[in-house]
Formats: C-alpha cells, sequence, structure tokens
C-alpha cells in the first residue's frame, strides 16, 4: 500500500495528463547561449561531436528541436541527430538534412537495431517519465564505443511503497549498472556501450504526475519502486 494521495497511473495514463504532455519542454532550449543545452549540461554539444566524422547525436525529451538543427548547420554531412518527444515539434520548420524529429514516448522507442550513438541527452525529460529505470537500464545499450549518455535526474523522484524515498537505492543500483550521478548538477552519466540493459532492482509500481515541483521549481513526476 502506498502513501501517495492519489491512483498512481501507468505509462500510457501518464502520457495523457497535462504534466507529462506539455508544450513547454525544451521548446526554446537553443545548442548554446543562456537557455541552452551546454549550460545545462556543463559542455558544448559540438565540441564532444565536432571532431568526428559521421557524428551520431540522440536527444530525448527534443521538444522542438532547436538544438538538433542548429548542430546540423555546423556538423559534418552525414550526420544523423535524432530527437525524440512524446508530444513532437509543434512550428512548421524546414527539417535540416541528418534531422530526424520522432513522436513517440520513450516508454517504448528504442534506437533502430544496431544504431549506436556518440552522444545521448536527455536535458530535464526524465522528470516527466513514470517508468524512468526501465528507460534507464535501456539507454545502456545506446552510446556507441566512446559515447556518452547524460540526462538531468531528481534522485528525491523516486517512492517506496510506504511513500518514503528511494533514492538511495536507486543511486546505489545505478552506480552498480556503470552510471555516476553528479548530484551538484543533478546529472547521471553513462560512458561507453554495454552489451545488454542494465539489471536495476526494482519494480515499477506506478507514478503521480501530481507530486509537485522537483529542485527545478517545475512540477514533475514521482515514480514509486518495490526493491526487489
Amino acid at each position: 500500500m502506498t502513501l501517495s494521495p492519489r491512483p498512481l497511473l501507468g505509462d500510457a495514463e501518464l502520457a495523457r495528463t497535462s504534466v507529462v504532455a506539455n508544450n513547454t519542454m525544451n521548446r526554446g532550449r537553443g545548442l548554446s547561449g543562456v537557455n541552452s543545452y551546454a549550460r545545462e549540461l556543463g559542455f558544448d554539444p559540438l565540441a564532444r561531436l565536432g571532431g568526428l566524422d559521421r557524428p551520431r547525436w540522440l536527444d530525448l525529451c527534443s521538444g522542438e528541436g532547436l538544438a538538433l538543427r542548429a548542430a546540423a548547420a555546423v556538423l559534418p554531412a552525414g550526420a544523423v541527430l535524432t530527437g525524440v518527444d512524446l508530444v513532437g515539434p509543434l512550428l512548421p520548420r524546414p527539417r535540416p538534412t541528418g534531422v530526424e524529429l520522432v513522436t513517440a514516448s520513450l516508454a517504448t522507442w528504442s534506437p533502430p537495431p544496431g544504431r549506436r550513438y556518440d552522444l545521448v541527452t536527455c536535458v530535464h525529460g526524465l522528470h516527466y517519465l513514470g517508468d524512468k529505470l526501465a528507460l534507464l537500464a535501456r539507454a545502456v545499450t545506446w552510446p556507441a564505443p566512446g559515447g556518452l549518455f547524460v540526462a538531468h535526474l531528481d534522485p528525491d523522484s523516486f517512492r517506496l511503497p510506504d511513500g518514503r524515498s528511494a533514492a538511495r537505492p536507486v543511486l546505489r543500483a545505478l552506480r552498480d549498472a556503470g552510471y555516476t550521478y553528479h548530484g551538484r548538477r543533478h546529472l547521471l552519466r553513462h560512458e561507453d556501450p554495454a552489451d545488454r540493459p542494465a539489471v536495476l532492482p526494482f519494480a515499477h509500481l506506478g507514478a503521480d504526475p501530481q507530486a509537485g515541483p522537483n529542485w527545478t521549481g517545475q512540477p514533475g513526476v514521482a515514480t514509486y519502486v518495490q526493491p526487489l
């Protein structure tokens, strides 16, 4: 029995809520500048991709895909820049060569078989997922050799069945799976690919989209888990 004051939702129900299917996620965030990926991630994505002949960047919860569009103008021909977003772009814009914008739920989406990325980002997107750990288990297989997965994560968004924080056991399991967590920037990282999805020993019980704001001050989704 949980202490959530509201019924917990599965991924399909969660995707229909206004907190998750919002029209603001990464809509105006560009590649560099004040409201940018470089600022939020603490590094310039182009600096990581610019020296590669055929760079591949996967951006999860990409919104309008402004950062990918800007990168396409600078990176070499042959770059593959993939954005995945539950709502997808809302404004009609020409799509640069190499940019693919996919409208899909991250609860079920995975890259095409055999495709690996030099950079995988999720800028403030995990806040809106229900089964965050299922995505993180799969995501360790998405970077290419030498590649990087990096995402913002609020450990306090994980709750045990009795409502207490599951931050400590979840972070312990993520570190055991090869992730590192930088608390000051709230960034989770995984470098180089894994051969198979990570084993994260928790059962997903459901999510509460009305849990209130996280450290960003914006509404987030609380994820309830049962340690196995």
